[in-house]
This record gives structure tokens, sequence and C-alpha cells, in this order.
């Protein structure tokens, strides 16, 4: 008997010592989203911000909120968080912009500032993939195009536009486990945003998520991936869309956060040696 209560009792301790850990990670991950600029709420991960604001209309926002060039369509109509998902059955609208799609047999020549978001540009009864041939490997990626299909259509037209051919993977945080990138610093902006769609979300190893900032229907080019179960502890942080999971290539996810350098900028750290997205290639059937 003696014996059994003193297992329990190391058991009860066990539980309350990884209770504390589990906290003081949360409230690092907190701590350091107050770090992205005045105007931004204590509980919002702005350790994902995508950018400060960087120019563009005059009529882009209207929030002393830092974020990206906002498209004046979005600005100026819905501009609460999109909160659409898979219901009975139905796939959700794509909510269109002005920018023609690009071409779909390698011929498009590399694009990196839009005005505007992307017209429909994918066929959501089809099935697509995204293939990132990186400097550390490669990683196949399935896309959710019936739960989030707005968001994989923007993805999909960036990759076929080239946007990301030569970007990095400039952020690294074993904290939340995820590796960032679509851009080249988390002040990259592709020129205009997408609504947030579907959520609320768990994160789990593998996803590809959107970066955004605690601003709803502020994200635009920028990615995450979460390498590992401490990205969990976004959870109920805020509406970053998963549109993704990876299945092939686990491995290099889990090589470039291993390559992770601390850093005092507040991202948490980025690989000790530049990481390089060649090119996204996109197929689909």
């Amino acid at each position: 008997m003696g014996t059994d209560k003193r297992e329990r009792q190391k058991a009860n301790r066990d539980r309350a010592r990884q209770e504390r850990i589990r906290k003081q990670q949360l409230s690092k991950v907190r701590k350091r989203g107050l770090i992205f600029g005045i105007g931004i709420p204590a509980l919002v991960l702005a350790l994902f911000a995508v950018s400060r604001l960087t120019g563009g209309s005059s009529t882009a926002s209207t929030t002393s909120t830092p974020i990206e060039i906002i498209d004046s369509t979005i600005a100026t109509g819905d501009t609460t968080a999109a909160t659409s998902s898979t219901v009975a059955g139905k796939t959700p609208a794509i909510v269109e912009g002005t920018t023609a799609c690009p071409a779909t047999d390698g011929s498009q020549k590399r694009v990196a500032t839009f005005t505007d978001s992307m017209k429909k540009c994918i066929d959501i009864a089809k099935t697509y993939t995204a293939t990132f041939d990186t400097s550390e490997g490669t990683i196949v990626v399935g896309l959710n195009t019936k739960s989030v299909p707005g968001t994989v259509n923007n993805f999909v037209a960036l990759s076929r536009y080239k946007y990301y051919d030569g970007t990095t993977i400039f952020r690294t945080d074993p904290s939340i486990d995820i590796i960032q990138g679509g851009g080249f610093s988390a002040s990259d902006s592709v020129g205009y945003n997408i609504q947030d769609e579907g959520g609320p979300f768990k994160y789990s190893e593998g996803d590809l998520v959107m970066a955004r900032t605690g601003t709803p229907n502020s994200g635009g080019a920028q990615f995450f991936f979460a390498t590992g179960p401490n990205v969990s502890l976004l959870d109920g942080q805020g509406t970053y869309v998963t549109f993704g999971h990876v299945t092939k290539g686990l491995d290099v996810l889990k090589k470039i956060i291993g390559l992770h350098k601390a850093t005092s900028d507040g991202m948490g750290g980025k690989p000790s040696h530049k990481v390089t997205v060649k090119t996204i290639s996109i197929t689909e059937k």
C-alpha cells in the first residue's frame, strides 16, 4: 500500500510539473505577441504578424494595427472575419479579386507585387498538391480545397505566378514548433489581403497554415509549417487558416527547425544558415 501511495504521489507531481511547463510556454507565446506594435491586444499572436503597413492606396486600411496592404475591395466591404466552413457537404464560395489567373503550363513569368487578390483560379472539384523544392529537401503538401477553397485558390495562384520562387524560410520558433516563410522577412507584403475562412482550428504536426496579424482578414502570402506538438499552443489563439497537410517531407521540416538560432527580434529565431524555397510546383487531378 505504501508503495502504491508513493507511486500515485509521484504521478501527481509529474502531472503538475507538466502543467506548469505548458502554462509557462503559453505565457511566453503571449508575451512575445506584445512586441509587434501598438494596438495589438495582449492575447493576439502578433508573432505571426505578416508585416507593418508598407504603402499602397490611402483607402487600404482604417486601423492603427500594423498590417499588410489591404485591398480596397475588402476594406470598404465586409471587414469582419469570415467564418464560413463546409456545411452539409457544401464547399464555401471563393471570394474573388480582380487579378487574372496565371499560366498553368510553366510559362508564367515571376510576379512579385500585386494590387488585388486573385480571381477564381482553381476547380474545386479537383485535388491540388503543392511540392516545395527547398535547399534542405522536398516537401509535398495535400491542399484542403474543399474546406478552405479561397485560401487554396490564393496559394495556388501565387505559386503559379512564381511569387514564392527564391524566397526563404526566415523564421523558426521551437517554443511553438513552427517555421515561417512566404517572403524574405515578416515585413514583406504581397500587396493585398484575403479573407479568413473556416475554423476554429486545432493545429498539429505537418499542418500548412496561413500567417496573419491579430487583425481579421489580414493574411496575404506568408505561411508557416507546424513541425511538432508544441504548435497546439496556438489552439484557440486566432484564426490562422490551415489549408494543407504534409504527405511527404516531414523530416525536412524537422531538419529546418533543427537549424534554429535564437534572435532578439521577438520572432523566436531563424535558421542558422539561409534556407531557400527554390520553387513551389502545383499539380491537379
